[in-house]
């Protein structure tokens, strides 16, 4: 029991540390051009989270190194599918007629925050997916006592969680919803919390089905939340010259973004 115990504690120190991110995303610089930069480097940490969680699924997929296992590759083709259709569904059943639009009378003053709530919401949910499957790959490694490995896992698994705050807080930066520390916090334990659950899982039970299909939920939940990420940092502004040095700044800040989550996931 002590040694679950403390496998327990490593696991949550993984996983909550995307809360060591929290000051940066409340600091006052987090706006104007720093706010365009943080939201590239999310889009970076996020096209980097895809790839990483791809190449952890792939030898799974191809087991021979080049022939695709047709049983995984179905179930994997179909739980993509399946995530990125339903989070489509979720983020657009105001505009799909599937729930009634609520009247606002033409005095009040109608929320401005629920496209930045949704998007985070759906960030927080694809990367407490890939959260999941690194539990899942900690807890398989503990039981199997490859301590070595354990100790790689874990610092990098610690490190590339801290970067992950900034894709959830990123819908919110530069508006006053970010500074709704509630919101946040919740938004952050659907993001850490999955690494608990899933070493929990991986201590007791390993299944590579397991891992295909929560890994191909993750990078189809992923995949979608970039797609608008991208489409409003490219957005055309009030001149072609503020445009152009708005798209350096972005192209700039995903590089960084990207070879931040390579360094952390390399140690």
């Amino acid at each position: 029991m002590g040694g679950f115990l403390v496998f327990m504690v490593l696991t949550a120190a993984m996983g909550l540390s995307i809360f060591l991110s929290l000051p940066v995303v409340y600091s006052k610089r987090a706006q104007g051009r720093w706010a365009v930069g943080l939201n590239a480097v999310a889009i970076g940490i996020l096209i980097f989270l895809l790839a990483d969680v791809f190449s952890d699924v792939s030898t799974i997929l191809y087991p021979s190194g080049y022939v695709a296992n047709l049983g995984y590759s179905i179930a994997f083709g179909v739980a993509f599918v399946g995530a990125f259709l339903a989070l489509y569904l979720v983020d657009n059943l105001k505009g799909l007629g599937l729930i009634s639009r609520r009247k606002v009378l033409p005095s009040a003053t109608p929320p401005t925050d629920n496209g930045p709530s949704t998007t985070a919401l759906i960030i927080a949910l694809g990367i407490g997916l890939q959260n999941l499957t690194e539990g899942l790959v900690f807890g398989v490694n503990w039981t199997a006592g490859a301590l070595g490995i354990l100790a790689v896992v874990f610092v990098g698994f610690f490190l590339q969680n801290v970067t992950e705050g900034f894709p959830i807080a990123s819908p919110f930066l530069a508006t006053d919803a970010r500074r709704r520390l509630p919101t946040m916090l919740g938004l952050f334990l659907i993001g850490g919390l999955p690494t608990i659950a899933g070493g929990a899982i991986g201590y007791f039970w390993s299944n590579d089905l397991f891992l295909v299909v929560f890994d191909a939920l993750a990078i189809g939940a992923i995949a979608y939340v970039i797609l608008p990420m991208l489409r409003v940092a490219f957005r055309p502004l009030e001149s072609r010259e503020a445009s152009t040095r708005r798209n350096q700044l972005v192209y700039l800040g995903a590089m960084i973004g990207f070879a931040l989550g390579f360094a952390v996931n390399a140690i």
